[in-house]
């Protein structure tokens, strides 16, 4: 039998885990015979993605096998595998407990999963897509508490906290956070929020999907084809926001909309698909942006990634080839002080755990909105923003390594873009 399948005395009973329906706003946990080989599986495979740490779980069909990893620090893993006549009924009890149909095994198929383990109320988005061999199955876990963080947790260097804190309090203006899917903006725009007063500032989220839910005084919506960005960004601003988060500007109409909203007096908060802070601007006036309304509302521009944290009770001193270290910009002089560590031989998770982000940050002064505003050329952009003390994140990232919290490979997969020239 299995990995996953290996603990059948209990079906996990004595660690309380269990899967919860909402209906019409009530919850009722999820039927099923407490006994049954399909509760048993899907239980154990719950808790212990949550016992390790898991972000996401993949149910892979192959051949003669469901093919069970997890994903742990940004690095899918193998977990085991369940044969057929076992995998159709785990996935056929998941697709009901993320109120997917069980009958249609054609079409693309979203939900969401509610639980509870431990006392702890936890969710996870699923997805289930049709492929050669059966079903796919994807869970991303979603842990309220995991945002229930301040700025400090998240690993930004001080000089970078400093001007991101004054930027979310500011009035009104457009505060923006890019970097490609998996970096962490969504954790960097829910802890932002946590620092804003709620109670006296009318804030609003308009989210695809809704990962967190806060417990109150912030009202939150979930996309939809018949509720689309641009119409509940516009619906929102007929309700007095002062804060508006956008988990995702996507199109043209949603920029265009933000960007009033950023003018008339509202704050507004959103993620952007770029590879570094700079190019923010370029994507904007790309999707039909004036260079002198974004040089209006720009109050900060970050782009952040996320690597993954060494252990220090599996380190010991790094070793790094010369070239490594020269790839990250680390010479003689930075390794006088430098406590620089790498994993001990075969330790679990490689020697990593958690992950922290490393982070790059412009901020709209005067003179970089006066050089977006005369539509200058990256060159001149780069030359503005240098004039502040913008520095790349990759230098952060350097800074990490010297203080040995992650490793130079780590910082040069995650940044390797910035890194070519």
């Amino acid at each position: 039998m299995s990995e996953i399948t290996q603990d059948t005395g209990n079906w996990g009973a004595t660690r309380k885990f269990r899967l919860v329906i909402r209906e019409r706003g009530e919850s009722r946990e999820m039927g099923g015979d407490d006994m049954s080989l399909a509760v048993g599986i899907v239980d154990n495979i719950m808790m212990q993605a949550l016992d390790n740490g898991a972000s996401d779980i993949h149910l892979q069909p192959e051949r003669d096998q469901l093919r069970i990893r997890f994903r742990i620090d940004g690095v899918l893993q193998r977990n085991g595998q369940l044969p057929p006549e076992q995998a159709a009924n785990v996935i056929a009890r998941l697709k009901l407990a993320a109120m997917m149909r069980i009958d249609e095994q054609r079409e693309p198929q979203d939900g969401r999963l509610d639980m509870e383990y431990n006392g702890r109320r936890l969710g996870a988005r699923a997805s289930c897509v049709p492929t050669l061999n059966g079903e796919k199955f994807v869970m991303r876990l979603l842990d309220p508490k995991a945002m229930q963080v301040n700025l400090d947790v998240l690993g930004m260097p001080q000089r970078i906290k400093g001007v991101w804190e004054k930027a979310i309090q500011v009035p009104y203006g457009m505060v923006l956070v890019t970097g490609p899917t998996g970096s962490g903006k969504t954790s960097t725009l829910y802890s932002s929020l946590n620092q804003l007063d709620s109670e006296t500032r009318n804030i609003v989220t308009v989210e695809d999907p809704i990962e967190y839910e806060f417990e109150q005084d912030i009202a939150q919506v979930q996309v939809t084809p018949k509720m689309p960005f641009p119409r509940v960004i516009r619906s929102f601003l007929r309700q007095d926001p002062d804060v508006i988060m956008i988990g995702e500007i996507r199109d043209d109409e949603s920029l265009a909309i933000a960007i009033q909203a950023a003018l008339t007096g509202h704050l507004v908060l959103a993620t952007l698909h770029t590879n570094n802070a700079i190019e923010a601007v370029g994507r904007m006036v790309d999707m039909g942006a004036e260079e002198y309304l974004i040089s209006s509302v720009i109050t900060a521009i970050m782009a952040q990634r996320l690597v993954r944290k060494l252990d220090p009770a599996n380190c010991e001193p790094g070793r790094y080839e010369r070239d490594t270290l020269e790839d990250l910009g680390i010479t003689a002089a930075d390794m006088q002080g430098a406590r620089m560590l790498q994993p001990k031989a075969d330790q679990a998770n490689g020697g990593f755990k958690g992950r922290v982000g490393i982070f790059e940050l412009i901020a709209g002064d005067r003179a970089f909105k006066e050089t977006i505003a005369k539509r200058a050329g990256y060159e001149e952009l780069m030359e503005t923003i240098n004039a502040q003390g913008y520095q790349p994140m990759i230098v952060d990232g350097k800074e990490k390594v010297l203080q040995g919290i992650t490793t130079p490979e780590e910082v040069l997969r995650a940044v390797y873009t910035q890194t070519i020239d």
